[in-house]
């Protein structure tokens, strides 16, 4: 039991930080450069897709106190996270902290979930961006086979001489007096744009963190100018007409229809559904080696992201539900619905192009961190050698980006995406447990060493971000728990088969 508790000593961790040359990491990212990361990982599906069904499904109006909620779980972790990043700087976020606090064994378990976390999360994304991208080509005319459009749980059904998406246009099919069972059914395939908007983001990976770095904050600049736009747009015609916010806020909290659907225990599903949404500064604490001076850049970076889209968000959500009935936002692009509403001509196009992008750096930033987990789990040897190689001109972990590029590629383009959100949150929650475990253990343990950013009251912090990540843990079905214990028993084989035996700190290596 001693072995498999085993920690990683902090100060070959940190002589790993210091390393140069090149086979490590480019230190090239500024604090802005961080904050950018954050949003764009957090501004994405969450707000762009999952807003809709969570609000449709669980919590109607009151979606807007499911994402308080889930952000007040957020900043608790996200003061865990912030310490550990800002004193140990090195890639591999919540797997490197629990490999120094909490033991090898466990920081397997949170390495193998960040794969969960990360790699499922981009697939999530990715099918997001699909809807966007076919709804989009649709307004031009251009209808894609329904074979290339889905997955195989995505159903389809042919109207005016396309396949159109059940979810998307049975709402219009309804105003129109038709009964979409009496038209033709059929399912998707392969979500072939899913599986290419991966690829590119995996190129992109490839090229260069700080390319990524420039290219995500671009796009990231252009998707806060929409959600701005349409916070504007939705607010002036929702204030314009009071009597229609009014009915669509009431009931503000519907009443509940069983557990998890509306009240009080709806608004808690949809919170621990929506806290996909926030992994976005999880995915900052990857990039720690790669920060110019992560004991100052990585707390602002953090903290800063979360609060930006928490406030961002809770706007996004008021004005949603203020412009169109909760009834109706079970749709792959609920924004749009949302602006089309109100009538702004353009208004539908400008919003399912800021969706693109916004979706586009999620991905991007999803994909930098499972690929930086991998490179650090290699390095421990945890994981064969070949996902540490760096390239030479680069600079960049490429063995391990094209390996997760394809595996997630994949997952996106065969799996249904609320599979995949509530396959993401319930490893991300636990993710949160472990880190904040971790802060509270290493205070305990050795409390000489240098913080440079320290988080405060603990352990009461800790401990609210346990106790709360753990209750919307508890709000998923017992489906999503039996998945998250299978995907456990699969890292457990893969570990006890080889990951144990090629540790380098069980066998003793420098590293």
């Amino acid at each position: 039991m001693a072995r498999l508790l085993a920690t990683k000593p902090i100060a070959r961790i940190l002589n790993e930080a210091q390393e140069t040359g090149e086979h490590s990491l480019k230190r090239a990212l500024g604090p802005s450069n961080l904050i950018s990361l954050g949003i764009g990982a957090i501004i994405g599906t969450g707000i762009f897709v999952i807003t809709g069904t969570a609000t449709a499904m669980h919590a109607g109006p009151a979606v807007v106190l499911s994402f308080i909620f889930a952000a007040i779980g957020c900043v608790f972790a996200g003061l865990c996270y912030a310490e550990f990043a800002s004193m140990i700087p090195v890639a591999g976020s919540a797997y490197t902290y629990g490999y120094a606090t909490l033991g090898e064994i466990f920081a397997w378990i949170i390495g193998w979930d960040l794969v969960l976390e990360y790699a499922f999360g981009a697939a999530t994304v990715a099918s997001g961006w699909s809807g966007y991208f076919i709804s989009l080509l649709g307004d031009f005319g251009i209808k894609l086979p329904a074979s290339i459009a889905g997955t195989h749980w995505d159903e389809f059904l042919f109207y005016n001489n396309h396949w159109e998406n059940v979810a998307r246009i049975s709402p219009k099919l309804r105003s129109l007096g038709i009964d979409p069972a009496t038209l033709p059914h059929t399912h998707g395939v392969f979500n072939v744009l899913g599986f290419l908007a991966i690829v590119g983001c995996t190129v992109i990976l490839v090229i260069g963190i700080k390319e990524s770095a420039n290219f995500n904050t671009g796009i990231v600049a252009i998707k806060l100018c929409v959600l701005v736009i349409f916070i504007v747009i939705g607010s002036r015609y929702g204030l314009a007409r009071r009597e229609l916010m009014d009915a669509n806020w009431h009931p503000f909290i519907p009443p509940n229809e069983g557990f998890g659907q509306f009240g009080i225990s709806g608004i808690l599903r949809a919170a621990g559904i929506i806290f996909f949404a926030y992994i976005g500064f999880d995915a900052v604490s990857t990039a720690a080696q790669e920060a110019k001076q992560p004991e100052r850049d990585m707390p602002i970076g953090i903290l800063g992201s979360l609060v930006i889209c928490t406030v961002l968000y809770i706007l996004v959500a008021g004005v949603l539900t203020a412009l169109v009935n909760y009834k109706l936002l079970n749709v792959p692009d609920p924004l749009a619905i949302g602006i089309d509403s109100t009538g702004t001509r353009g208004g539908s196009l400008l919003v399912k192009v800021g969706a693109l992008m916004g979706l586009t750096s999620t991905i991007v930033v999803m994909l930098l961190g499972q690929s930086r987990v991998f490179f650090s789990m290699s390095r421990d040897g945890l994981l064969p050698g070949l996902f540490s190689a760096v390239h030479p001109r680069f600079r960049t972990p490429w063995i391990s980006t094209l390996t997760v590029g394809f595996f997630v590629a994949v997952l996106a383009a065969s799996l249904p995406i609320n599979v995949l959100t509530e396959m993401v949150s319930i490893g991300t929650l636990l993710a949160f447990v472990i880190v904040s475990a971790g802060v509270w253990v290493l205070r305990k343990r050795n409390p000489e060493l240098p913080r440079p950013f320290r988080t405060p009251m603990v352990p009461l912090v800790p401990v609210l971000a346990i106790l709360i990540s753990l209750s919307m843990m508890l709000s998923l079905t017992g489906v999503t728990w039996v998945r998250l214990f299978v995907w456990l028993a699969i890292g457990m084989a893969i570990y006890f088969g080889y990951s144990r035996s090629h540790s380098k700190v069980q066998r003793g290596e420098a590293g």
